[in-house]
């Protein structure tokens, strides 16, 4: 089982949009990957859902709930400051490091530009679930 952190714009995406994004989440509640998600994650989805995607409070605790139902939840307790110009893609990599995630899943370019950190792949959707195919075969 692959061990993955998604980026928020993965969850968001996912919800709004379906598509490659969701199959990620997919991977997840069938149980062929392991998701972790942090409360800064979890937060900025919620908040970019409900700022920009206006959805209503009722919508966003059914998907709290859904999120809660397929992620592990971990609680970083190191700072780390490699993206000095988005402090929240600092957050997906403390959430990754403490999760002993082998892939960070993202759209963002910042992110992206780091490729690799601590060991920890940095891909986009559609790498991921190339190699993720690839291995389940």
């Amino acid at each position: 089982m692959v061990r993955v952190t998604a980026d928020s714009n993965i969850y968001i995406s996912a919800l709004m949009f379906g598509g490659k994004p969701l199959e990620i989440l997919e991977t997840a509640l069938e149980g062929e990957s392991e998701l972790a998600i942090s409360d800064d994650i979890l937060s900025e989805t919620l908040r970019v859902l409900r700022d920009k995607f206006h959805r209503t409070s009722e919508q966003l605790q059914e998907i709290e709930t859904f999120i809660g139902a397929i992620t592990r939840q971990v609680y970083p307790a190191e700072r780390i400051d490699a993206v000095p110009t988005d402090r929240d893609d600092n957050r997906v990599l403390e959430c990754a490091v403490t999760a002993g995630s082998e892939v960070i899943v993202s759209g963002d370019a910042d992110l992206l530009g780091l490729r690799e950190f601590r060991g920890i792949r940095i891909q986009r959707v559609s790498e991921f679930l190339s190699a993720f195919q690839s291995r389940s075969r």
